[in-house]
This record gives C-alpha cells, structure tokens and sequence, in this order.
C-alpha cells in the first residue's frame, strides 16, 4: 500500500513525526516519541497495520487520487494539499503544532471551489500494527485504548464504526473548513483537552516563521538551505536536544532487501555534524542542547562511549525483528532498536570533539566539563587509536583497520592540542603531539597505496571508500597534495554510478560480502555531497557546482531526500527524511557560495 519513499511529506512538532503520502494518508506515525511504537505502520506493512486516509471520496474498487499540488506553508512545516476534481478543488493543511502536552497531529478540510464528497479513513493499530484497539466514545470523542496508549479522535464532522475502521462521509463547500484531530494521551490518564486547530495553525505557523528568521544564511541556494534546516529541527526531540537519524526504521537500503535498519535514534556522529551545520548557520540554542545532550548521555563514562544512544541518552537499543510486518515493497526483516550501538567506532571520537571544538571557536559559552569530557576522550584513544573497529558505515564484518577512523583519531587529538594550545585546558601537550604525529604517519605509511595513487579504504586492502573523502576537509592533508587528488579520482572512477553519484565502498568483492551483508545499496548522497566539496576544493569548482545540483534534483517535491539514491530504480532509498543527507547539503551550499562557485 505504501508510496514511494519521495511520495511522502514530513511533518512534526519536535518530538515525533508523520509521513503522509501524496493519496492524503498517514501511514507512518509514532506515538508520543520518534521511538515509540507506531500506530500508523502502514508504510512498512499494508492498511492492516494502521494509516489514517483523509481525500475525496473516490469507489472502493479504485486507487484513492493522488494531490495534483502540495507544498509546506513558506518556510514551515505546515503542509498543503490540493485536488482538483470533477466536482471542484479542495485543500487539506496537515500539521503537528510545537507542543509541551498532548501530542496532536490536525488536519483540516478546507473547500476552495465547487462542493467536493470527501472521506476519512482512520484505521489505528498499535505496536506498529499488531494491536487492534478498544474503540468507543467517550463524552462525545472517540478513543481508541490499548495497554498503556490511547489516542482520541475528534472531529465536529459525524464518524461512524465499520470494519474495525472510524470513518467519516462529508461534503465541504467554498470557505468551509472542517478540522480533523488525533491526540495521545497514557491510557490511565483521562482524557487530553479538546484540541483548537485554527489557533494551533496560526501558533505553529509563527513558531517555524520565528525559528528561520534566526538563519544566517543568505546565499543563492536558500531555499535548500532553509528546507534542510525545518528538516533537522523537526529531527530534533526538542525535551532533550537529542537528534534522530531520521523518523523511520527499516526503509530499505534496497528495496527488497535486508539492509533494513531503525534510525531512530541519536548517533553521536550523525548529530555531531548536525551540531556543526546549525551553529555555521546561526542556531546556537540547538548547538548548546546537543552539547548538554551529549554531557548527560556520555556522563562520567567516556571510555564506555556508545556510538549511539536513545533520544534521551538510553544505553539499551537492543535489535529486535518484527516477524508480523511483511516489510516496505517486501523488505524484511522489519527492525527495531539498533545492534549497532555496541560497536567501536572509533572516528566517533573525532566528529564529537570536531564539535565541541567548533562550539568553542564560534564563541558558544564555555562549559568546563565539555573539555574535561574532550581531554578524557583522549586519553581513551591514546590507549586505543592503533586498534581495529567496525568504522564509520558500521559494517557487520570483521574489525578493520579503517583509515577514516585513524583520521578521526588524528582530528580529535589534534582539535585537543588547539585547545591546549590556546590555553583553555591543560594536558600533556608534547606526549599528545607525538601521537598525533603517529597516527599521521601510521595512516599515510599503511592506509596509501602508491601505486594507484590513492587512499585505501582499509589497511592493507585494495577497495576504496568514500569516507576518504573528508580527507581534505578534516585538515589531514591538504587539498592540492597529490594523494587527496588523486583519491578523489580514483573515487570518480571506481564508486561512481552512471549519473556521477558516489557510492560508500563496494559491497562485495568476488565471492565475499565486505560489509558482512547479502545484497548492495543505492548511491550514498551524503559522500556525494562530500565529493562535490572536494571538487571545489581542487579547485574544480564548475563541475562540483554540476555534481551539486544534480543532488538537488534528487530532492522530492517538498525538498526532501532519504538516505540514498538508487540508480537502477531511478528513486530515493533508505530511511527518510534523512538528517545524514541534510546536513551535506547545507555544508555544500556554505561551501559554494563562498566560492562564487553557482549559477546566476
């Protein structure tokens, strides 16, 4: 039943979201955190599994019509859908207004011409489709009851029961409005106040217009810049300052395929990067919540540092399969929770201090046990750097020693040495040097294959990676020394796709899987975005300018992009909308437009 992935629309309110496709339905939905169990799971399963449809009426025996137009309102996160049909044109705004109680997500009916027959379809299933719930009504309002959850409907237009489904039969006429609205509530409370849509629209409407008037960028590519921005705030669980990989879990690496994962949850790299994007473009109040985000998950345990955590710093993600849901166009297993978080990453300790060392250069206040947590996390690499790991794509094969992790390693020593430096904390500075010094040459004597030219994506090994690429961009090596140039052509020919998108490494080699996994995956838009930096970085300014706007291309109708890119299919994989994509995007827009490197 579900869309295509770039089908889909995002809205939210900071701590849970909604995907609604282009055909009006809701079909991905969590309830009340980005990590809790869904009762809109359609989108990995079929209408069984719960989606709310709300459209014009159309014969059971027929497709519901997709939206002839759609946009989000300005610069928000208030979504607008039009059809047009033989009986008149009618809207729908589909919104989750910024909240401190009950989670709501409204959608309200609004007639543009003529007297369109509509129809809403709420079929709610918890724990992500496996529930029916007790549905009755309370004082008017329908509510549906399950363990601890129950969630309430209301609506002034009349419902009705069928099939284990509430729905409603309407007609709305020019300048009528007729609101449609979903709250949670824990089951053991009473019920949640009764919801105010047009005043929640005009709340949220100013909210998303206050928080990008903050944004310090001006450049020709703003409106990307911007989008990406909501995308990123709306991935952020605004309690805590903890910042999901994206709102999904199990969206396909390819389609059909196993390399499902459940990205809800805060990976310490991803939201490192995301932290660096937002304080380069004025938003210092979510740099300074993810440092103290970061403070309270890591606690007094730097040595014990996960890769990832829950929104709210949990330690346990254990990974689970959820046999019952036939997964997105047949991609199972359907995943839950994330075994990756026990894995040693160890570039995880460079994007962190990478950071808290931009957090400090751009002027963010100091916090004193910020850099005691960047001298300990030193002092854990120092005893560590020289071991192998799983690295930065998490691979489920045997540890490696990956060069972008011993590059992380170098970043983070040598962003601790600047702050030494600088006088801002104390450390053995001369013992620090000297292993900086080491791992440079560890990396350029055993990670550098000379022959070809290149950086290796492992020691030892002949494939490449991507990753490499950030190479330049840490300040390892500079841009015009010969072995960044020619890595980066040698990514050009041998991890490129027919359209001149980057893939992360090659999945297999002969007979044997590299990552420890059947199957391959699409082009991987984050190292695509890298690339296009690099090529500015040489000096090849037109062509990453090109590779640039080609990736914004790939961007659905609203602006959004998924994980990766598949070629063959010509369509966005992956979980969606994702922050790992986002945050390249505006790193290249900065990029670019300070080198004059764009279009008229």
């Amino acid at each position: 039943m579900a869309g295509r992935i770039e089908d889909y629309a995002l809205i939210g309110d900071m701590q849970t979201a909604a995907l609604i496709n282009r055909d009006g339905s809701a079909d991905w939905l969590c309830l009340p955190r980005f990590d809790s169990h869904a009762i809109f799971a359609g989108l990995l399963g079929t209408e069984e599994h719960g989606f709310w449809r709300l459209g014009p009426a159309h014969p059971a025996d027929t497709a519901a019509p997709h939206a002839d137009r759609r946009r989000y309102r300005g610069d928000s996160l208030v979504l607008e859908s039009e059809w047009d049909t033989p009986r008149g044109t009618v809207r729908i705004i589909d919104f989750m207004p910024p909240r401190d109680g009950a989670p709501q997500l409204i959608r309200i009916v609004e007639g543009v011409s003529g007297r369109v027959p509509m129809r809403s379809e709420l079929r709610m299933r918890f724990s992500y489709g496996r529930v029916v719930p007790w549905v009755h009504k309370v004082e008017g309002r329908t509510v549906a009851v399950a363990g601890p959850d129950s969630v309430w409907h209301d609506t002034s237009a009349e419902t009705y029961g069928k099939n284990l489904t509430t729905y409603s039969d309407f007609t709305v006429s020019p300048g009528e409005r007729i609101a449609f609205t979903i709250s949670w509530e824990p089951s053991h409370k009473g019920q949640p106040p009764l919801p105010e849509p047009e005043a929640s629209l005009e709340a949220t409407e100013d909210f998303w217009r206050d928080w990008v008037e903050h944004c310090t960028y001006h450049g020709p590519y703003r409106d990307a810049v911007v989008r990406s921005l909501i995308t990123l705030k709306a991935l952020t669980y605004a309690p805590t300052g903890g910042i999901v990989a994206a709102p999904t879990t199990s969206l396909p690496e390819e389609v059909g395929g196993v390399r499902n994962w459940d990205y809800r949850f805060t990976w310490l790299r991803d939201a490192a990067i995301t932290l660096s994007s937002l304080l380069r473009t004025g938003y210092r109040d979510e740099a300074r919540a993810w440092r103290e985000w970061l403070l309270r998950a890591v606690a007094g345990d730097p040595e014990n540092l996960q890769i990832m955590y829950g929104i709210a710093g949990e330690r346990e993600l254990g990974e689970t399969e959820l046999g019952w849901l036939p997964g997105y166009e047949g991609s199972q297993p359907v995943r839950v929770g994330n075994g990756a978080a026990g894995q040693l990453q160890l570039d995880v300790y460079g994007e962190v201090t990478e950071a808290l060392h931009l957090a400090h250069m751009t002027g963010l206040a100091r916090n004193d046990y910020a850099s005691v947590l960047q001298l300990k996390l030193i002092s854990y690499l120092e005893k560590h750097w020289y071991e192998p790991d799983e690295g930065i794509w998490e691979v489920r094969g045997p540890r490696r020693h990956f060069v972008h992790s011993k590059v992380m390693a170098w970043v983070a020593v040598d962003r601790t040495i600047k702050l030494i430096e600088a006088g801002d904390a104390d450390g053995p500075l001369e013992r620090w040097r000297e292993m900086r010094d080491a791992i440079h040459r560890d990396v350029c004597d055993k990670g550098y294959d000379k022959e070809r030219n290149t950086f290796t994506q492992s020691y030892g090994s002949q494939e490449l990676d991507a990753s490499l690429l950030l190479i330049p961009q840490m300040g390892f090596l500079p841009p015009d020394d010969k072995r960044v140039i020619g890595t980066i052509e040698a990514i050009q020919r041998e991890l490129s796709t027919p359209d001149g998108f980057i893939m992360r490494y090659p999945t297999s080699s002969g007979d044997e899987n590299l990552d420890g996994l059947p199957g391959d995956e699409g082009a991987f838009l984050a190292c695509s975005f890298w690339m296009a930096d690099d090529l500015a970085m040489i000096g090849r300014v037109d062509e990453a300018r090109r590779l640039f706007e080609r990736l914004l291309a790939l961007r659905n109708d609203l602006g959004l992009l998924a994980e990766e890119w598949d070629p063959r299919l010509q369509r966005q994989v992956g979980n969606f909308p994702q922050a790992f994509s986002h945050v390249p995007l505006i790193d290249t827009a900065l990029r670019l437009t300070a080198s004059g490197a764009y279009g008229g």
